[in-house]
Formats: C-alpha cells, sequence, structure tokens
C-alpha cells in the first residue's frame, strides 16, 4: 500500500506545478520575493511606506456552486477569474489596491491539466486586478469528493491610505448613485438557477435567441472586475462616498451596506438595460421580481455613491476603463435601506 494507491498522486501535484509556474509567472509584482513553491508566499512592503498611514485589507471568498457548470462544460479556463473577483471587487469597494492573492483548490483527483487550465483563469484574474498571484494549494480529497469534482476558494490581501477608506460615512440627501455595469450573473445565484434550468450538457448548449449565445455561455460568463474602473475614478480625483459589490443577497442587502443611518437609497429600475438572462431566469423559473433583485445583481456588479458635481468625471474614468457605466438613482433622508422603483 502506498499513497498513490489510497488515492492521492503526488507526482501529479508535482505536474500541476509544473504546468501552471507560466501562468503565475505572468502575474508578477517586483513586490513579489523568491518563486513559485515555497512554503510561504513572499510580498516585500517597503512601498507601503509611501503611504501616510497605511490599512490593510483582505478579502476571501469563492465561486459558490457555479463551479458545477465548469464541470458539466468541461470548461475551466474561467472560474478562476471569478474566484479573484470576488475578492478583489471587495477590497476595491474599500477603496483599496488589491496586493496580491493564494488560490485554493480541493479536488477529488488531480488531473494536472484540468488544474493548471484551473490556474490560468486565476492568473488571468490577477493580472486584470493587477494584482500578484505568490502562493497557493491543490488538494487531494479522494473519498471525500468525486473524481471530477472540484471547489475553488482563494485569499487577497490589498492596501489602502486610512483617510481614504470608502466607508460611507459621507453620504447625504441628494448624493447620486451610479452602477456599472455587471457581465451576466457573475458569481451568485446559482444554487437557484441550478433549480430553474438543467445543468445538463444538452441544457447548457441549447441556443437562445433572447441570449444571443448559448445558456451555458451566458451563464459561465466571468465576473467582471472592477478594480481598474475605481481606480480610474479615484485617479481623476473623485472621492467616492459609498460603493457597493452587488453579491449574494442582490440590492436589498448589498446596497444598505455602504449607506449610514438616516440614508435611503432610491434605484429606478429602468435607468438601465437589465440583460436577458435575468428575465430567462425569472420567466422560466417563475421567479417573483423581488426575489430576482433580493438574489441576483440583476445587470449591476457595482453600485458608488457620488456628489452630484463629480458624476460625469466619474463616469467618463468608469468608461476609460473599459466599464459601462449608468446613472441609477440617488439618495434621500429616510430609514436606512433601498428602494426600487
Amino acid at each position: 500500500m502506498d499513497y498513490k494507491k489510497a488515492g492521492v498522486d503526488i507526482e501529479a501535484g508535482y505536474k500541476s506545478v509544473e504546468l501552471m509556474k507560466k501562468y503565475v509567472k505572468e502575474t508578477m509584482r517586483e513586490e513579489v520575493l523568491g518563486g513559485l513553491g515555497g512554503f510561504a508566499g513572499a510580498f516585500d512592503l517597503k512601498k507601503i511606506k509611501n503611504y501616510e498611514d497605511p490599512v490593510l485589507l483582505s478579502g476571501t471568498d469563492g465561486c459558490g456552486t457555479k463551479v458545477k457548470l465548469a464541470f458539466v462544460l468541461d470548461k475551466h479556463d474561467t472560474i478562476g477569474i471569478d474566484a479573484v473577483a470576488m475578492c478583489v471587487n471587495d477590497i476595491a469597494c474599500a477603496g483599496g489596491e488589491p496586493l496580491f492573492f493564494l488560490d485554493y483548490i480541493a479536488c477529488g483527483k488531480n488531473y494536472p491539466e484540468k488544474i493548471a487550465t484551473i490556474v490560468k483563469g486565476v492568473a488571468e484574474g490577477c493580472k486584470q486586478s493587477e494584482c500578484a498571484l505568490i502562493g497557493g494549494e491543490t488538494a487531494e480529497h479522494p473519498g471525500l469528493m468525486p473524481e471530477n469534482d472540484y471547489d475553488l476558494a482563494g485569499f487577497a490581501v490589498g492596501v489602502v491610505e486610512r483617510k481614504e477608506i470608502i466607508d460611507g460615512s459621507t453620504i447625504k440627501d441628494g448624493d447620486v448613485l451610479v452602477g456599472i455595469a455587471s457581465s451576466g450573473v457573475h458569481s451568485n445565484g446559482f444554487s437557484l438557477v441550478r433549480k430553474v434550468f438543467e445543468i445538463t450538457p444538452e441544457s447548457l448548449n441549447t441556443y437562445y435567441d433572447e441570449l444571443g449565445k448559448t445558456l451555458g455561455e451566458a451563464l459561465i460568463a466571468p465576473t467582471r472586475i472592477y478594480v481598474k474602473a475605481l481606480k480610474n475614478v479615484k485617479n481623476a480625483g473623485v472621492k467616492v462616498k459609498g460603493c457597493s459589490h452587488i453579491t449574494g443577497g442582490g440590492f436589498y442587502e448589498n446596497v444598505p451596506r455602504m449607506l449610514p443611518e438616516g440614508i435611503k437609497a432610491v434605484i429606478k429600475k429602468d435607468s438601465y438595460s437589465v440583460p436577458p438572462i435575468f428575465g430567462l431566469i425569472a420567466k422560466n423559473g417563475e421567479i417573483a421580481e423581488e426575489m430576482m433583485y433580493n438574489t441576483f445583481n440583476m445587470g449591476l456588479g457595482m453600485v458608488i455613491a457620488l456628489d452630484p458635481k463629480d458624476v460625469d468625471t466619474a463616469m467618463e474614468a468608469i468608461k476609460a476603463a473599459g466599464d459601462t457605466p449608468y446613472v441609477v438613482g440617488h439618495c434621500v433622508a429616510g430609514d436606512k435601506g433601498v428602494e426600487l422603483c
């Protein structure tokens, strides 16, 4: 008896690391010390000394049951972008710059080429957010997970000047809400999606005219990363007063998280175009509109609060980053919460 016969292939692990090295290398920043394969990732903090009062930010998350689509479609090159996005978007939401990322892949069996493809997506997400992939772990769990299954999660660290933290405390009556378009369902609500649609190759490869693509293509589209958009806004001299990353819990849970007491957000549902995938989900699942807005991002991945005088400048900065902004509402005095009208 040996470890391989028990279900853990150490040689496959070595091969996975060799195959992923070229992708990891593409994410390097000058602050990264050492190479891939050490017991700990090392990141030089000398640049942080240029900050007046630096605050470290951190975020950890996974892709949820969206990974099920990757299994069924046998498409593993973008799910890593989702894992990075869910972490770095939270850091950007607080005004920070992501510095580095670590991933964790648990799998039933280590197929080196598949693992390397997953990490390729992680590296792409890191490149999009200009953070370094400085380490990770691939763990084989024979007997605990089916051989072809895996789960993916990550952890990111960023930095922000204390005086530049976005905490929503200065939001007031009359401030404007700008939403930034999502790329689709992102990485939340897939447990409901999987109840609405059969997650089979036949179902996912079905073409829908209203989508202009197959169902699988629409659903697996990677989560949009907003680091560059928010960085552009900051570099344009605009102070983002509040920022909400629209993830699990949709509008009703996430928008109020950026608001101070005594302020209500009013969002106009007809102020932007809701992507057709959400209409298809609602129709096929007979899901009430309120539940849709309480579960999904409904086409807006970020909502930011701005002083009215800064709206035009901010929107141009967001467009320059390749994102699409909309003026979607405003803030009023009232009980803390969100009103959709």
